[in-house]
């Protein structure tokens, strides 16, 4: 278990929780001072194996990485934290006294974002942390707007795997897939989507879309549905981005009716305006009369505050696209 060097225990929005690992715990004491001070709550490990352990379970803000650790060497603990989806928004800083040229180009090879001698002062060290945090906020509040205009999005590799993803889409993909954790393998046919969309045989960067149907034979819970999976332009980490929508049966209409408060029939109504069909073709579509449809479309222009059936399909079609 790790050893929490704060006595208040758990950490805060406002008080960052920094991760250290070292093969000598009491050298890192000065360091646990210095950041303790600086208003952060602190965990440290000695062994490789641990400080993965404590990474998956503390989330920490950030993690300060000796190259040289018990079990594990820090190259491959950053390694691991580099490939694991779970855990590669987490800034990774290598503070140790191997500074040879070669093992530093290996620490960023390893995903590290900076890498430090030992014999760098505190006060330079805490104005490095402080940085890297500042921007793994900034990557965060980032992630968090996209799920704010309802576009859950991943980020995969040119090889189609998993390296990061929005809050919205870790909860959508958990609840598709109840077997699916994000330190996980993704379920491989929605790996295989995604390995197309990250690789396309023409290099062509235009928007491309894959669906997965969704069945208990490809481990999903949810029957008679798909997963739309949308490439939303290369990232400058290298990944592709690509936004995830779940559509079942209903689902356009359920979504029209939330949120221009619609009733289900109104909502079915200017779903099939929206796709072009005449009043006749909506009425047979829904076992009814042209009048009743009228008599709906009325209500919606209403609602839309709209006075033609062209201006509620654009509203319509925009929603339905969002």
């Amino acid at each position: 278990m790790p050893a929490e060097a704060q006595a208040s225990g758990r950490a805060t929005p406002s008080r960052p929780r920094i991760l250290l690992a070292d093969a000598d715990p009491e050298s890192l004491l000065p360091l646990v001072a210095t950041l303790t001070e600086a208003g952060m709550t602190t965990l440290t490990e000695s062994r490789g194996q641990a400080t993965l352990d404590s990474a998956a379970t503390a989330q920490p803000d950030l993690i300060v990485l000796d190259r040289a650790l018990d079990g594990l060497d820090g190259f491959v603990v950053a390694d691991r934290i580099r490939q694991n989806a779970a855990l590669s928004h987490i800034p990774v800083l290598f503070r140790t006294e191997d500074t040879d040229p070669q093992s530093v180009v290996r620490g960023f090879s390893m995903g590290a974002v900076d890498y430090v001698s030992k014999r760098c002062s505190l006060a330079e060290l805490l104005a490095r942390i402080e940085a890297h945090l500042r921007a793994a906020a900034e990557t965060r509040t980032m992630l968090l707007a996209l799920d704010a205009g309802q576009r859950p999005t991943i980020g995969v590799r040119p090889d189609g795997s998993l390296l990061w993803y929005t809050p919205a889409a870790a909860s959508l993909l958990s609840g598709i897939f109840v077997s699916w954790t994000p330190s996980a393998p993704l379920p491989s046919a929605l790996a295989t989507a995604l390995d197309a969309l990250a690789r396309p045989p023409d290099g062509s960067l235009c928007r491309r879309t894959k669906t997965v149907k969704l069945s208990s034979a490809t481990g999903s819970t949810i029957e008679a549905g798909s997963l739309e999976c949308t490439t939303a332009g290369a990232m400058p980490d290298g990944t592709m981005g690509i936004t995830l929508q779940l559509r079942r049966p209903g689902e356009e209409e359920r979504r029209l009716a939330t949120r221009h408060n619609l009733t289900t029939r109104e909502a079915q109504v200017l779903f099939w305006i929206s796709r072009g069909k005449s009043n006749r073709d909506i009425s047979e579509l829904l076992g009814t009369s042209a009048r009743t449809v009228n008599k709906h479309l009325e209500q919606i222009f209403a609602k839309l505050g709209v006075e033609n059936r062209a201006s509620a399909a654009v509203i319509a079609v925009k929603t339905l696209s969002e």
